[in-house]
């Protein structure tokens, strides 16, 4: 089984009702794609509240892919607004229970920075991640390519396995040591691929210019690269129970196209969905 969603859901314009409100786009969203990532998560743990607003707003059979906070994965540069290490896992995992209880959690994603790479200390922290995140599916994303490189690419695919992680396939710029090849590798019954476009430019430059979060994930996929990433989805599909595909490639609003062309490609329908209300406007009378 495949599912395609995008990451976040607040910023697709082609996928909303022209009369929508910032508070009606989820359930806009969720007529259109049966997953989504909380790309918020990540910046800052949400609310309890925030979360059963966001459950009751989608299907029954909607799943959320939820992001680790920066806290717990190094890339948060100022303070830490958690007096303990303690306390923040403490929080997120509240959160994802919130999830879980209502059956609504395909998995957490916990994504390294790109100067976390392969080392002893590295994974004794990721063991550490795994223990603090016990009883909930845990997918990781590298973003350094020594964990891929000839040496050790086969062990590190063994240790997620070995361990129990969601190993996460990445399409991304090959923009160097901060990037990663695309491994077709599965290491648990679900596997989930990232898709973040092919920019180098905008890769190789991120924070080092005003405007880099515009142009970091600024990519059009064509159609016939597009059908080459559809049947390597389909090669993965053949190694595991299901398949979760996200697309990140937004700077320019092209993740929901994309999404839905190769949704085309596979031939994938999704079913239980939210209704699309039509415009006052729109369809026959």
């Amino acid at each position: 089984m495949i599912k395609i969603g995008l990451t976040g859901w607040g910023d697709h314009p082609s996928i909303y009702r022209t009369n929508s409100t910032r508070n009606e786009k989820l359930f806009d969203y969720s007529g259109h794609f049966p997953i989504v990532e909380v790309d918020t998560s990540f910046y800052a743990i949400p609310s309890n509240h925030n979360i059963e607003k966001w459950l009751k707003e989608t299907p029954d059979n909607f799943q959320f892919i939820v992001k680790a906070y920066q806290g717990m994965t190094g890339h948060l540069r100022e303070e830490n607004p958690y007096e303990t290490r303690k306390e923040m896992f403490d929080a997120f995992r509240q959160c994802a229970a919130t999830f879980q209880k209502a059956n609504k959690l395909a998995m957490v994603l916990v994504q390294f920075p790109p100067w976390f790479d392969c080392s002893t200390k590295h994974v004794q922290y990721i063991r550490y991640i795994k223990e603090q995140l016990i009883g909930f599916p845990v997918a990781i994303e590298f973003r350094n390519r020594t964990w891929y490189s000839t040496e050790r690419k086969n062990e590190t695919i063994q240790f997620l396995k070995d361990n129990g992680f969601i190993h996460t396939v990445c399409d991304e710029p090959q923009a160097g040591v901060g990037s990663v090849p695309f491994v077709p590798e599965v290491t648990a019954k679900r596997a989930l691929v990232r898709i973040h476009g092919r920019n180098v430019f905008g890769w190789r430059n991120s924070g080092s210019t005003e405007n880099w979060r515009e142009v970091r994930f600024l990519y059009d996929y064509n159609e016939e690269e597009l059908s080459d990433l559809a049947n390597k989805r389909l090669q993965l599909e053949q190694k595991c129970e299901e398949v979760f595909v996200l697309f990140n490639n937004n700077s320019g609003h092209h993740a929901a196209k994309n999404a839905k062309t190769m949704q085309q490609m596979l031939d994938v329908h999704f079913e239980g969905l939210s209704p699309k209300q039509l415009d006052f406007f729109e369809g026959e009378f």
